[in-house]
């Protein structure tokens, strides 16, 4: 298998979401739920544009303490992707650069 890459899965609830994987063989972004396919090749494409630019992430502090992050889309702001927890600043932001790298060059792969 060929990483990063992204991976489409279908829900218990026939939605669809995916995953981006690093090239280190790690998920490091999730997507949100989509109701159809088409959608959620439309959501990759998004994080395929707006990962590279710093100012689509805002950087979070969980209730539990734990550092993510989430992606947002440049133009309407809406949610396009959230990290998994992390236990410090420095994953979090370790993260986020391997988003940066790896979403405009991953590959797509459908599992649904």
């Amino acid at each position: 298998m060929k990483f990063p890459k992204f991976i489409i899965k279908k829900s218990t609830n026939d939605q669809f979401y995916f995953n981006l994987w690093s090239k280190d063989i790690a998920i490091v972004l999730k997507s949100e739920m989509y109701t159809t396919k088409q959608n959620c090749k439309n959501g990759i494409e998004s994080v395929k544009t707006n990962a590279p630019l710093d100012k689509n992430y805002d950087r979070k502090t969980s209730d539990n303490s734990k550092y993510y992050f989430v992606l947002k889309s440049q133009n309407n702001g809406q949610v396009i992707g959230t990290s998994n927890m992390y236990p410090n600043v420095s994953d979090r932001d370790t993260a986020i650069e391997r988003v940066k790298i790896d979403a405009p060059i991953a590959e797509t792969e459908d599992l649904s």
